[in-house]
């Protein structure tokens, strides 16, 4: 089986109505690994999949089981590298949180990936603490999760504040990317900024 049908197969079942309801769908999933994927301490993969689904799913059957399983560890390596490459980041959704942002894949996809961060707060923020804050700022906007404190507030009621983070989700990653895993590369966004 190909890895673009494997793909397809776990998309299915992690879009299931079946998933205790704090499973993450597909596109929250990608967000999740993909945080995982930039956090310099890896997090061992029965710990982020056992987190990822909540509770135990009711798989089919063993096959089935390491099937899914081993398809989202191939998913975390596969945006593993896509994020080590010098090519732009691709998420699985539009960069758009449309007219109904609680709605919006990308809603979704920013939600999984601040759940990724949450698994291991501390060794996001231990080494770099304003500059990963900053980087983070357009996915935890994004999340909605963050909408009751004033600052995100502020940013959420501007639309058009609200579209400029949201482009820049693809380059924070890769900004991300290099300073948790790279760190004597600083990246250019880095660049302070001038208000």
């Amino acid at each position: 089986m190909s890895f673009a049908e494997q793909l397809t197969r776990l998309q299915v079942f992690l879009d299931a109505d079946e998933l205790h309801d704090e499973a993450l769908d597909y596109v929250a999933a990608h967000g999740y690994l993909t945080a995982l994927s930039i956090c310099s301490e890896q997090v061992p993969d029965r710990e982020w999949i056992d987190a990822l689904f909540a509770e135990e799913p009711h798989y089919a059957s063993e096959a089935q089981r390491a099937e899914i399983e081993s398809t989202l560890v191939g998913l975390k390596a596969h945006i593993a590298r896509q994020l080590a490459s010098d090519e732009e980041f691709e998420l699985p959704c539009e960069l758009d949180l449309g007219d109904d942002p609680d709605d919006s894949e990308l809603r979704g996809w920013c939600i999984g990936f601040m759940e990724g961060v949450f698994l291991r707060e501390a060794a996001w923020f231990e080494t770099a603490e304003e500059e990963v804050s900053e980087m983070l700022l357009p996915i935890m906007v994004g999340s909605g999760l963050f909408d009751e404190q004033p600052e995100f507030s502020d940013i959420a009621a501007d639309a058009n504040l609200m579209d400029d983070m949201i482009v820049q989700i693809p380059e924070a990653l890769t900004a991300l990317y290099l300073l948790c895993n790279a760190p004597d590369e600083k990246p250019a966004i880095l660049k302070p900024r001038h208000h």
